[in-house]
């Protein structure tokens, strides 16, 4: 089959029938004509689509050395440099379709898989680990495009750093319940599955840390499977319509708690199960961190240049450009784009082979990591405060088409719109910073990838600094001790 179309993503989808909640109904019928899925669903696509464009072919695809057809460049193992950057273009020619704002696009979790694919010398090394049942749902994967949502996340039941066990008798987070001769019986729950119930997949894993063997392990299923269900938050949109909300009516993607109600996994989709080394393993040495990694600081970058174009469309517009405190805030984005541009050119520039493939240099993109959740708060109070009171007087598109518009046009114009198209403008940038969409973005990426202050200790530990300790030492410090016995 290879690369597929929207058409295909979104018939498969409807016919999977996954039980999904939302607001307590049972979504019933075609998902992707439902109010809250419907718009992502046609923004993912079109992601799709692309890869069928002819322009775009050689960067969206590449030739599948198993069945020699066109495959999403998302599944593609990089081999060299060359690979990293063709990822990357992938990655950023999607983001741009959706203004970054899709944090789930299939490429993140596309990504995910080829890191398991790449850590496969881990798998290898313990026991209750199947690299080979890694590498046979890899190609099954590429040569169908299947799209995955993903869970990891335990339920906040208990997060004291000395609660080490759940208190109760009745199971919360999922566990291996069972083994049978068939495969593992999972029971309990996990956070925070985003784009949950519209994918073909859903990959699970645990995350590091676990002291309880039962909660050590991975595998993929289909989001069908029997006794899974996906517990849908409220949408996140204000309208269905592009213009009141340009961005949360098309790239809205829902987060979900999913139940595993007693869900089979068959042997054959279990990755590795009850092994606590694999799961801390992977986290320090797999390839997920400088190859997931890549991915999102990719999408960040083109994230931060939407922003940096709002930015600039809303000076431009009421033309606040001559102002000082204007320039110093559009600067500030400037040097927020230029600094995740140079952390994610560095990475590639500095990318090393390990085991057979080529990957992103890490500490780079650590440094992005770190960077990004505290810049974007900063971006988004940046445009609420370009935007000011013209963020509250955005009337909607039914008020341009009522008997007041007349109103409208002559006291909402500014000086290069007239009142629709300014209006338009002020409600994206209010959808990108002040509307539920927006401010769920903000904490998107304050938490993407977990406590910022985590990060920082993950950063402070990984890091390599002895070659600055030892120079220090040998040329500030032990000369200086030399030079003064001489006077």
């Amino acid at each position: 089959m290879g690369a597929i179309t929207g058409a295909e993503y979104k018939k498969r989808i409807d016919e999977l029938q996954n039980e999904v909640w939302i607001e307590g109904e049972k979504v019933q019928g075609d998902i992707s004509k439902h109010p809250a899925f419907k718009g992502v669903m046609e923004s993912q696509a079109k992601l799709y689509d692309i890869q069928h464009d002819k322009n775009l072919r050689d960067i969206m695809t590449y030739l599948s050395p198993t069945s020699n057809g066109r495959v999403g460049t998302s599944f593609l193992l990089p081999r060299t440099k060359k690979d990293i950057k063709k990822r990357r273009h992938m990655f950023q020619q999607w983001a741009r379709t959706n203004a970054g704002m899709m944090g789930r696009s299939p490429d993140y979790m596309n990504t995910v898989l080829v890191s398991l694919v790449v850590s496969q010398h881990i798998f290898e090394k313990y026991e209750n680990c199947f690299p080979e049942n890694v590498a046979a749902f890899y190609e099954k994967a590429v040569e169908n495009d299947l799209s995955f949502t993903h869970t990891f996340i335990d339920p906040q039941v208990n997060r004291s750093p000395y609660q080490l066990f759940e208190e109760t008798d009745e199971i919360i987070a999922a566990k291996i319940k069972e083994k049978t001769k068939d495969g593992l019986i999972i029971k309990g729950a996990k956070l925070l599955a985003t784009q949950g119930g519209i994918t073909d997949e859903i990959l699970v894993y645990s995350k590091p840390g676990v002291l309880d063997k039962s909660y050590a392990y991975s595998f993929s299923i289909p989001s069908n499977t029997k006794g899974l269900r996906f517990i849908c938050r409220q949408s996140f949109r204000s309208s269905d319509s592009t213009f009141n909300s340009p961005l949360g009516s098309r790239f809205e993607e829902c987060d979900a708690l999913v139940v595993f109600d007693d869900v089979l996994v068959p042997w054959e989709r279990v990755f590795y199960y009850e092994n606590i080394k694999v799961t801390d393993t992977l986290s320090v040495q797999g390839a997920f961190a400088p190859l997931a990694l890549h991915q999102v600081v990719s999408r960040q970058v083109v994230k931060t240049e939407f922003i940096l174009g709002v930015a600039q469309l809303l000076v431009d517009t009421i033309n606040s450009g001559q102002y000082q405190h204007v320039q110093e805030k559009i600067a500030e984005i400037i040097v927020a784009l230029e600094t995740m541009k140079a952390f994610l050119i560095a990475s590639e520039e500095g990318a090393t082979k390990k085991h057979g493939f080529m990957l992103p240099a890490l500490y780079p993109l650590y440094a992005a990591i770190n960077t990004f959740p505290r810049i974007y708060p900063r971006l988004t109070e940046i445009l609420q405060l370009l935007g000011a009171s013209g963020l509250v007087s955005i009337p909607t598109e039914k008020d341009f088409e009522s008997d007041i518009h007349e109103d409208l046009y002559q006291y909402l114009q500014s000086k290069t719109k007239d009142a629709k198209e300014r209006v338009q403008l002020f409600r994206l940038a209010w959808d990108c910073c002040m509307s539920t969409f927006g401010t769920r973005q903000t904490l998107y990426e304050r938490y993407f990838f977990g406590d910022p202050i985590r990060l920082s200790s993950m950063l402070y530990q990984a890091y390599d600094r002895r070659k600055m300790t030892e120079w220090v030492e040998k040329d500030f410090l032990s000369n200086s001790s030399k030079n003064d016995e001489k006077r």
